[in-house]
């Protein structure tokens, strides 16, 4: 077997398993759902009074930092086991075919160039796409616990109503009953008032709230 047959089977069974780790990366995992109920930052605003001092050095450090971290993005960019296997398959394709025609340097030169142009053109953007439309699983209304959601009707005697919430980019209306300790205190929700989810059951489409 020559370098070429050999780059052509690594390349091609290094992106088939990197293609099925992707795949189901993206199918079992789920996408974090974070909550920030902070106010201003007195910190920030206590900073501000002391960020006046001379410039030029800092904004020289700044522009330096910024060139390090391309430059490391970049090293690591060629260094990605996709790019790496995509122009091992475009140098051992380009090879095989050419091998015929050409020999020696020659031909390891353009199966080079047929490498990175194979990853660049073809491989990369067809990665890419693919998994930009590979399935991402929907969020859990579990995920809606602690966040704040909207009264579209006003909660009945029984402190029942429904609520639209926000879940994965989308506002869905589940029905919401308000917790025993507001119900005991005659809190009352009226259609708009904000309340927060404080327990959810997915399967019977419900929610647990709590007046703001």
């Amino acid at each position: 077997m020559d370098l070429y047959t050999f780059s052509l089977l690594l390349g091609a069974a290094g992106l088939g398993a990197m293609a099925l780790l992707g795949f189901s990366h993206h199918s079992a995992g789920g996408r974090t759902h974070g909550h920030s109920h902070s106010g201003p930052s007195h910190g920030a605003t206590h900073a501000h009074g002391h960020g006046h001092g001379p410039g030029s050095h800092g904004h020289a450090a700044s522009h330096h930092h910024g060139i390090k971290e391309s430059a490391s993005r970049t090293l690591w960019a060629l260094l990605s086991p996709r790019i790496l296997f995509s122009v091992v398959l475009g140098l051992g394709t380009t090879g095989v075919l050419l091998k015929s025609v050409f020999s020696g340097l020659p031909l390891l030169a353009l199966s080079l160039i047929g490498g990175v142009l194979f990853e660049r053109i073809l491989v990369g953007p067809l990665w890419n796409l693919a998994m930009r439309f590979s399935s991402t699983p929907a969020l859990m209304l579990e995920s809606c616990v602690s966040d704040e959601a909207t009264a579209v009707t006003t909660f009945d005697a029984n402190g029942q109503g429904l609520v639209a919430v926000e879940l994965d980019g989308q506002v869905i209306q589940v029905l919401g009953t308000l917790q025993a300790v507001d119900r005991a205190a005659g809190v009352r929700v009226r259609a708009g008032d904000r309340v927060r989810i404080e327990e959810v059951n997915s399967e019977r489409n419900r929610c647990t709230v709590s007046a703001l």
